[in-house]
């Protein structure tokens, strides 16, 4: 049996947080939030909607938000998290086909795979997503469908003993190369995904510099420099 808890990364989520955490509890009775330096209402919410938080006084990244998490549950027994965005992009109902994928290989990573709608993403952040993907697949010797979703659930005792450093957006990229070389199965499950009009969506992705520290962290692996 799986010990499965919810991590989710959250910074400046007071208008969605709430729905998230609600919706992970009806598949997981367990929900971390790392508050990352939020100025808003999200970790006073989050806790009313039922979930644990751990706040950080300031912004430190979705990465060292995640790393937190991951180590504070494996502290307390949990052996897997579901990790998901406070943004509401990922959808609740999604959760269980996530779970019965990971009840099925334990030792496996699992990604969702995003299907994305057409026209409901900006065509710059969708060849941005395709050039990452491309890029990864490379590095990782494998294809992989999303490599940009941040909708998964970890084995925690080795993804940690990984050793993943990158402290920002591009953890979920250098986790899953170094997961590839480490030989552990990445399994990819198709899910739905949540966007919102464009002029409500709130992202804390920086296309530029997030995108470069991307680049940075495949090049980096690809010559072995990390």
């Amino acid at each position: 049996m799986l010990e499965v808890a919810a991590l989710i990364p959250a910074f400046d989520c007071e208008a969605t947080i709430a729905e998230v955490v609600r919706g992970a509890r009806q598949s997981i009775g367990r929900v971390l939030v790392i508050d990352d330096g939020s100025s808003d209402q999200t970790e006073e919410r989050a806790r009313v909607a039922g979930a644990e938080v751990i706040r950080q006084p300031v912004n430190r990244g979705k990465g060292v938000a995640l790393l937190t998490g991951m180590c504070f549950l494996l502290d307390q027994g949990v052996t897997h998290a579901l990790t998901l965005d406070g943004d509401g992009q990922h959808l609740a109902g999604e959760i269980p086909a996530l779970l019965r994928a990971a009840e099925a290989e334990p030792a496996a990573l699992v990604t969702g795979a995003r299907q994305i709608e057409p026209g409901t993403v900006k065509p710059i952040r969708l060849f941005g997503n395709r050039f990452a993907n491309r890029w990864v697949e490379i590095a990782c010797g494998q294809a992989l469908p999303d490599t940009q979703s941040g909708f998964r659930v970890y084995p925690l005792p080795s993804t940690l003993a990984l050793g993943t450093r990158a402290r920002h957006f591009a953890f979920e990229t250098e986790v899953l190369i170094r997961a590839a070389r480490a030989g552990m199965r990445i399994r990819s499950v198709s899910v739905a995904t949540f966007y919102p009009p464009a002029h409500e969506r709130v992202s804390h992705f920086r296309p530029v510099v997030d995108t470069i520290r991307i680049i940075c962290v495949v090049l980096g692996l690809m010559c072995r420099l990390w």
